[in-house]
């Protein structure tokens, strides 16, 4: 049986919940509808984010995606909306989607919609020391 667009957003347990670590995602095929011409917009979402106790599934997040085809959307209502969704679904530690509409009218429209929860903060980034190959070579 084929699958079929859906708004249920379905999580499993995170594996590693004592450690921060960061999901990454590219969902280079999403689509709805231009509210005032119905005319098809095209985006490529990003999706990042650090889970607290769930992480989203990724065939739910696929067929959730896909209900919005033929729905009339506003880019910032539909990427809020979204990022709304999968904080509910999820309530992650932190989470940010990233929105690349294409060329519309010679317009690109990038949105950004981040959440955080509420007393979490991120520890440090730690930077390591990159070693040029040409500058280390023994002769």
């Amino acid at each position: 049986m084929p699958s079929k667009p859906s708004k249920s957003l379905e999580t499993f347990d995170n594996p590693n919940p004592d450690r921060d670590y960061h999901i990454h995602m590219e969902i280079p095929e999403f689509t709805c509808l231009c509210p005032k011409t119905g005319q098809p917009d095209f985006a490529t979402l990003i999706l990042d984010y650090i889970p607290d106790q769930k992480c989203v599934e990724l065939k739910s997040l696929k067929l959730y995606i896909w209900s919005f085809r033929n729905e009339g959307a506003f880019h910032e209502a539909v990427t809020n909306r979204i990022l709304d969704d999968l904080v509910k679904a999820t309530k992650p530690r932190y989470m940010r989607l990233t929105a690349k509409f294409y060329v519309r009218g010679g317009i690109f429209t990038n949105v950004v919609a981040e959440h955080r929860k509420s007393g979490w903060k991120p520890k440090p980034t730690v930077e390591l020391a990159q070693f040029a190959s040409e500058s280390n070579t023994r002769g």
